[in-house]
């Protein structure tokens, strides 16, 4: 018989609680349902009012792996829904928005990554995050990524933008900022500008295109994911590696401190007492006043020279 369980009043169903997710470290189900539970005072906020995306792997990150956008079948009718605009206009889809613990509780049964886009269901049409997904090419790694984020932090600055960085979670880094007052087209431009620049200033550790062929040793600069259908890995979710790594948010000075991938390496038993020390490090995204307007002009090639 499924358990239920009650969260906040609503009766939720869990299965397979005891099934082992992560074989490389006895991970089970019921662990990362109660890191969810545990970490939601941090998490929800950053999920709240946005469609949510998930990368369900129900049978672990060595089983299959699919996107699940729309309303999967069997959802409760007090998780909270929304239609969200697609490339038509006459056919948008209807996502789940995560709100609160209860809903929080049964999404992570289903056992997925979550990822966001950088816009608020009452306002596609305006984006309210900048992001930068720094992607290495091996041999490089995250501490090439670093090397190229603590840039980008200077560039960002220089333009008013204050940026917040995390661990993908995987192998790279992922920076983002407050942003306001633009559609995701101008937002996407400005990232792209700053990704060629960042190219210009370090052409022997970044690359601004996707092209496989060019990415070995370098940094992609990952500039794409600001358009208004593309999502990014929410902050504290547990991603699909062979261990439970967590994208975490992460200070500047352990960015700049960074000599070794594995300073930057997360587990979900690693964020309570990361959480207890730092409290949520992304907290100031939420602050609407803390939000930038981008530049009214974007960038151009003489801006390359910057000195990082």
């Amino acid at each position: 018989m499924t358990p239920i369980t009650e969260v906040e009043g609503r009766r939720v169903a869990l299965s397979n609680l005891e099934k082992v997710l992560y074989p490389e470290t006895g991970f089970t189900k019921a662990e990362l349902l109660h890191y969810y539970a545990t970490t939601a005072g941090a998490l929800l906020p950053h999920l709240r009012d946005r469609a949510v995306s998930f990368l369900r792997y129900p049978d672990g990150p060595g089983g299959q792996l699919f996107f699940t956008k729309n309303v999967p079948p069997g959802t409760p009718e007090w998780v909270t829904t929304a239609e969200v605009p697609r490339s038509s206009p006459d056919s948008p889809a209807r996502m789940v928005v995560v709100q609160d613990l209860p809903s929080l509780v049964w999404a992570a049964n289903l056992v997925a990554e979550f990822h966001t886009h950088q816009w608020l269901v009452r306002c596609p049409e305006e984006a309210d995050r900048l992001v930068f997904d720094l992607d290495p090419g091996p041999p490089a790694h995250i501490v090439h990524c670093c090397e190229v984020a603590l840039w980008l932090r200077e560039r960002l600055a220089a333009d008013g933008i204050e940026a917040y960085p995390k661990t993908a979670g995987s192998k790279g880094l992922h920076l983002l900022a407050a942003v306001r007052g633009s559609s995701s087209e101008r937002t996407s431009e400005y990232a792209k500008a700053l990704a060629v620049e960042a190219e210009r200033a370090l052409p022997r550790l970044v690359v601004h295109r996707m092209t496989k062929s060019l990415r070995p040793g370098k940094v992609f600069v990952d500039w794409s994911q600001n358009a208004a259908r593309k999502t990014t890995a929410t902050p504290y979710t547990v991603r699909a590696r062979p261990a439970p790594l967590v994208s975490a948010p992460v200070t500047w000075q352990e960015v700049a401190d960074c000599r070794n991938p594995a300073q930057l390496e997360f587990r979900a038993d690693d964020i309570a007492p990361r959480l207890a020390d730092h409290g949520d490090l992304m907290a100031p995204l939420l602050d609407p006043e803390s939000a930038a307007r981008l530049p009214r002009a974007t960038p151009g090639p003489e801006s390359a020279t910057r000195p990082p």
